[in-house]
Order: structure tokens, then C-alpha cells, then sequence
């Protein structure tokens, strides 16, 4: 959480500036709630290039290394190339910071959401929103809806399930910590306990040594996976969305951050205009179809 700066009090203490924060804020709000909003920081935090951000000037955003395509390209965040990696970028411009005030951080998955004050301004390595995670970070609207999916070697017989149901009585395994995880112990409820792994290459390497029947990942990296890490494996595969509202990732953000707001104003107004379906289609498109486990 970031103190304001010494301005920002002085014009909250102004009753004018507070009426004008009010009605120029980063978000709009309804009218009923614009008067309980906090004076003049709203706006002044959200002014671009000129967050209150963990270095004056800079944005720090955080991924996990490695960085897997198709979320990245050649793991190298930096280099604009894969979905979530262009996705940052695009937050970062409408945030006001070009490429060359981005400073990329590693940060290991599980701790990007783990309770505690962050070394990063936003995090973005495909994180499930959840009310559970919510209790230890702050979340920006999603920027992508994603269903999780069964990855199975070639001519096995996990390969063969056509439902939940024969799933049920496999070794499966995926990434600790993560919906990949939730969806074995949740959704398929096997008789074997799931195999959870620290990082997904070591769930990638499990499945090809044969030390698995299969595992659980995000759509689009279970294709990534199959055309190019695990040549021999495919698709057996998607589960649908559990709940009213579809899965989706989310940045992660520190509770109560400042720059939440400000954040989530960008990727709303990514998705208003487009941005985020052209990202999509630019770096997912292959991510296009799988049948549905029932």
C-alpha cells in the first residue's frame, strides 16, 4: 500500500478540488457512490506516467520463470511477443508508461498471490480469480476467459476418455496451487490422489516419462503443449466452466493497493475497445476448440 504524496493531501483538504476529483476520477462510478469517493487522489494517482508506483517513473510487472508460450515468447517477457506479455504492455501504454519504463520481475507463481506486501506494481502469469485469493491481493477485471484441459499421451487409455468418468480412475497431475489442481480434486474427484508439481514443466515432464496419465492445464497452454513440448500427446479434452460466471485470469495486484483503480480502468477499457479480442486472436488463435468432458 503506497502513501499518498504530500500534495494529494493538501487537496484533499480543499472542498472545490474534492467536488472536481469527484467528477474526473479514473473510473466512472454511479452518482450515488461519487460522493463517498476519496478526494483529489483518485484522479491525481491515475494522472499518466505519474502513478505512485514501486520506482518513480517506472512500472514493475512480474511473471514466473519460466515464461511458457504461449503466454510469452522464447521466455523473454520483455520482448512484447505472446499473449500475456502484449497484454502488459498494452495495460502499461494505457497507463502511461512506454516499453522503456517497464521493468519485468520473476516472481514464482504462488507467491504472486500469497498474502504479504509485493515487490511488483501488477502481476501476470495466469492467475484464476478467486473470492479465496482475493482475501490476500487485489484483482484487476479479468483479461481472459479460459477453460481448463485433460492432456493424455497418444494411444493411452486416458487418451480414450470421453468423460469425467473415465478420468476417474487415473493418475493426474498439475501445477500446486493452481484451478488446473482444483478442477482434478473438484471436478473429476479420481481415486488416486493428484500428483502436484511446483512448476508446470516438471507436471510436462511427468506425463512423458509416463509417471502420470495425464494432466490438467489452461486450454491454450494444453495446445502449446501438444504442438510442440509433448509431440505425442493430444487433447483428450475440456471441462466446462463450474458456476454462474466463467473462469478467468486476472492481474494480481497488492491488497489494497493504490494502483488497483487505475489498473483496472486500463484493462476495462483494453477489452471496450477491443484490444484484448485482438491480442487474443493474434496469439491464442490456434487455443480455438476441444471436445467437452461431461
Amino acid at each position: 500500500m503506497y502513501t499518498a504524496p504530500r500534495v494529494l493531501r493538501r487537496a484533499a483538504a480543499a472542498a472545490t478540488v474534492a467536488l472536481l476529483a469527484t467528477a474526473v476520477g479514473c473510473a466512472p462510478q454511479p452518482e450515488e457512490k461519487a460522493a463517498a469517493s476519496p478526494s483529489g487522489s483518485a484522479a491525481k494517482s491515475c494522472a499518466k506516467g505519474k502513478l505512485a508506483t514501486r520506482t518513480s517513473g517506472k512500472l514493475t510487472i512480474a511473471t514466473d520463470e519460466p515464461a511458457y508460450e504461449p503466454w510469452f515468447k522464447d521466455d523473454k517477457p520483455a520482448n512484447g511477443e505472446g499473449f500475456e506479455s502484449a497484454v502488459a504492455y498494452a495495460v502499461a501504454r494505457q497507463l502511461g508508461y512506454g516499453k522503456s519504463a517497464v521493468v519485468w520481475q520473476s516472481v514464482p507463481f504462488n507467491k504472486a498471490f500469497a498474502p504479504g506486501e509485493k515487490t511488483f506494481d501488477f502481476d501476470i502469469n495466469q492467475v484464476s480469480i478467486s473470492a479465496e485469493r482475493k482475501k490476500a491481493v487485489d484483482f484487476s477485471p479479468g483479461y481472459y476467459d479460459v477453460r481448463q484441459a485433460v492432456i493424455a499421451l497418444k494411444g493411452s487409455k486416458a487418451a480414450k476418455a470421453t468423460s469425467i468418468a473415465d478420468l476417474k480412475g487415473l493418475k493426474l497431475g498439475a501445477q500446486v496451487g493452481t484451478t488446473s489442481l482444483d478442477y482434478i480434486s473438484d471436478v473429476v474427484k479420481p481415486s488416486q490422489e493428484a500428483a502436484a508439481y511446483s512448476k508446470n514443466d516438471q507436471a510436462i515432464s511427468a506425463l512423458r516419462n509416463g509417471q502420470v496419465d495425464a494432466i490438467v492445464a489452461d486450454l491454450p497452454t494444453a495446445f502449446y503443449v501438444t504442438s510442440a513440448q509433448v509431440t505425442n500427446a493430444r487433447i483428450v479434452g475440456q471441462f466446462e466452466n463450474q458456476g454462474g460466471t466463467p473462469e478467468q485470469f486476472g492481474l494480481v495486484l497488492d491488497k489494497g493497493s493504490g494502483l488497483t483503480s487505475c489498473v483496472s480502468s486500463a484493462v476495462d477499457a483494453l477489452r471496450k475497445d477491443g484490444t484484448l479480442a485482438k491480442l487474443e486472436q493474434q496469439w491464442l488463435s490456434d487455443a480455438v476448440d476441444a471436445p467437452v468432458l461431461k
